[in-house]
């Protein structure tokens, strides 16, 4: 994100802050809570929003090297994606030609070859298909023709993206709209893949997005535990810019009082803020210069009051150094929610800590009453959810989701 953009948005939030006002939509809707329910609707965006619409499956650091691999079922086709000897990210339909068996298993790894468990076929990293045991008894194969399928993938601004579908269309220029250089101006190529952490809730993959949409709640919902959020960020307080189907959501930390005496020049957005992104339909991914969290939602095709959400960290080298050394104050899961461990918004914030905040204010308290919603929901004695004036980014999501489905406009409370 380039500096004028950076110093735009940190003023908004100061300004919002000393005024005690937040962004405001101008407009309530009323969403009917069978949104969360319906059997039908479901089985249209799983058709429609994840086995034919491209997937951000992480980022370069996913594939440090050549011979490394990740694999997903996570919207509906099994998938094998890697990085082929010549550094090429490439990916594949998990399934060996011959019977159908995955030709990879685990969740990620490198390997110079891809063997099936079933009758050993073997394939490069290229998916070509290289090996055929007793081929004499079995019968003569065009090897050519029956490599792993190949999805059309695409490795852009440091993000891995694939396709469901074979015959897809897949531009990742297209998909990020005019976010594209603000995603390219992070750097995120760069950094490496520190872990996934994986929450499998009974809530709507929508009603877990949700969650991402306000920071309302901060203060009511995360500020009487023990574990304070609310000692971290300031709430009721947002800078909001929407862009296509995509939109940017900025909200400050407490960290942002320490710009009022400094000199403009001096001022930067790390450390002060958190920077969130939404790309439709289900990715959340918060970014900065050192650290990047990828929350992946997705919908349980045999269950809609359940989602699985995949939480992915990545670290610069530049934090990992400063870690390794001890040349920075690390912000751990021990201290993570005390403020006078922070050194000023210069602290280097670890993976782990990242993993305490989500689990102690996403998982148990955003999803635990989300979980709540969605009995509500289910019951049918809840006829619709309400979406304020202070909650833009729930307005954008639904508004374009029900766009997308062909489904008329959310209706004004």
């Amino acid at each position: 994100m380039q500096h004028e953009m950076q110093m735009s948005i940190l003023k908004e939030l100061l300004q919002k802050l000393d005024d005690d006002v937040n962004v405001d939509a101008g407009v309530q809707y009323k969403s009917p809570t069978a949104f969360y329910t319906c059997p039908d609707q479901a089985q249209k965006e799983w058709a429609l929003f994840f086995r034919n619409h491209p997937q951000l499956i992480g980022l370069s650091g996913d594939l440090p090297t050549p011979g490394s691999f990740v694999t997903t079922e996570d919207f509906g086709v099994p998938v094998l994606a890697t990085r082929d000897k010549d550094g090429q990210f490439r990916a594949f339909v998990n399934a060996c030609r011959h019977r159908g068996s995955q030709v990879a298993t685990e969740d990620r790894g490198e390997a110079s070859r891809f063997i099936c468990p079933f009758h050993n076929w073997t394939y490069s990293p290229a998916g070509k298909l290289v090996g055929i045991p007793r081929e004499k008894d079995f019968g003569k194969i065009d090897r050519s023709c029956h490599g792993l399928i190949e999805l059309p993938a695409v490795e852009q601004y440091g993000m891995l993206w694939v396709h469901p579908n074979a015959t897809g269309k897949l531009d990742v220029d297209a998909l990020l709209g005019d976010f594209a250089p603000e995603i390219e101006d992070w750097d995120i190529g760069r950094l490496k893949y520190k872990g996934v952490a994986t929450m499998d809730k009974r809530l709507n993959w929508k009603l877990a997005n949700d969650t991402f949409g306000e920071t309302y709640h901060f203060s009511r919902l995360h500020g009487s535990t023990l574990n304070n959020i609310f000692y971290i960020f300031y709430g009721d307080a947002i800078a909001y810019e929407a862009n296509g189907r995509n939109h940017r959501f900025v909200f400050p930390s407490r960290s942002i009082d320490l710009l009022r005496t400094l000199p403009e020049d001096q001022w930067d957005m790390e450390g002060m803020a958190v920077v969130l992104y939404y790309f439709f339909p289900n990715i959340q991914m918060t970014v900065n210069r050192e650290n990047v969290t990828i929350f992946k939602i997705y919908p349980d095709k045999q269950s809609i009051g359940r989602s699985i959400t995949r939480v992915c960290n990545y670290i610069s080298p530049e934090l990992q150094e400063s870690m390794d050394t001890g040349a920075r104050v690390v912000i751990d899961e021990v201290n993570v929610y005390d403020q006078e461990a922070r050194d000023g918004g210069n602290e280097a914030v670890s993976p782990e800590a990242v993993n305490e905040i989500v689990n102690s204010t996403l998982e148990q308290e955003d999803y635990y009453v989300g979980e709540m919603a969605q009995k509500a929901a289910e019951s049918g004695a809840l006829e619709y959810l309400i979406f304020g004036r202070n909650e833009p980014a729930l307005h954008h999501f639904h508004t374009n989701y029900r766009d997308a489905l062909g489904m008329p406009p959310l209706e004004q409370l």
